[in-house]
């Protein structure tokens, strides 16, 4: 299990960096935001008495201004943990000041998080209290809104989908459409998409498209913590993506992953609003501190809260 006392620290790292990225908001600026994101959230990550490796980052060279995958943090001492972040999910919204901009990280041990490259990834995501192995990818899209309308007891057109808005759904839309199912667009921000369906409050049955195989495993984070459903698999377009999973240590470049093939054993899951969303509300500056709002899961403790801290800049 991962040590319970690094619960906090980790809450802080996103805090931090969500406040770095809230200095950005409506500035038009999104690779500053970034990068102020990055730079709380490296600092902090850095004084967590850890032996830490980032699996999934902000790239996969070595470039120092970004987290990048291989990067080690932590003091170098203390439990050999994994790390997957990503500092600013939704850096459009900060600089456009649009809601749901989040901060964001995972920590498993070593081992047991999934080092996606930063390619697009099919993804399918369904809630907690569901028969196993409800979904699949390879079910049509029409299998798969049945079986999930059947095991929740709805009508067909009653279920709501989450799906990102983009051309290379049209496809899915339009037999979503046919089938009469409410659609909820996104613009950004696929793992608070996924997140939806695990949501009490939130209205979402199913999430479906493709999107970032980064934030694929970061969701998949917080699904495991709460018990939903997921299914992904990698859409590597060109050689040169190939080469970039090869590298990672991905051989079946074909595999559908379920949630236990992308975090295994014990999770922390920290997300904390840049901009104010549906899941949780954005930086709120009080002059000589800050309000940071977070979701946070401890898999083996059972932790799940939205907590509101003041914070002293």
């Amino acid at each position: 299990m991962i040590n319970p006392a690094l619960l906090n620290k980790f809450i802080t790292v996103s805090e931090r960096a969500a406040y770095g990225a809230s200095k950005y908001i409506g500035k038009n600026d999104k690779k500053s935001a970034d990068q102020a994101a990055v730079d709380e959230m490296r600092s902090e990550l850095n004084k967590i008495e850890m032996n830490g490796k980032v699996v999934i980052g902000e790239g996969e060279m070595d470039e120092a201004p970004m987290l990048f995958i291989g990067e080690k943090i932590g003091t170098g001492t203390g439990d050999d943990l994994e790390i997957a972040v990503d500092p600013l999910e939704g850096t459009n919204f900060v600089a456009k000041n649009l809601p749901n901009a989040i901060s964001v990280l995972s920590v498993a041990n070593k081992g047991s998080i999934l080092s996606a490259p930063d390619t697009y990834m099919e993804k399918i995501a369904v809630g907690s209290g569901l028969p196993p192995n409800l979904i699949d990818l390879d079910n049509s899209v029409e299998k798969n809104i049945k079986l999930l309308a059947d095991a929740k007891n709805k009508k067909i057109h009653q279920i709501t989908a989450c799906i990102l808005k983009r051309p290379r759904h049209d496809k899915i839309i339009s037999i979503l459409n046919s089938l009469n199912v409410k659609i909820n667009f996104i613009q950004d921000g696929d793992v608070t998409g996924v997140i939806s369906v695990v949501d009490k409050n939130s209205p979402i049955d199913i999430y479906l498209g493709v999107g970032g195989g980064p934030e694929g495993v970061l969701a998949a984070s917080a699904l495991a913590c709460l018990g939903g459903q997921m299914q992904t698999r990698l859409v590597l377009n060109n050689q040169n993506e190939i080469n970039r999973a090869k590298k990672l240590g991905i051989n079946d470049l074909s595999k559908k992953y379920n949630i236990e093939d992308m975090v295994s054993g014990d999770v922390i899951f920290c997300a904390t609003g840049v901009t104010d969303g549906e899941m949780l509300k954005g930086i709120k500056d009080r002059g000589d501190s800050f309000e940071a709002s977070s979701y946070v899961l401890h898999k083996n403790l059972k932790v799940s809260k939205k907590i509101t801290n003041l914070i002293k800049k």
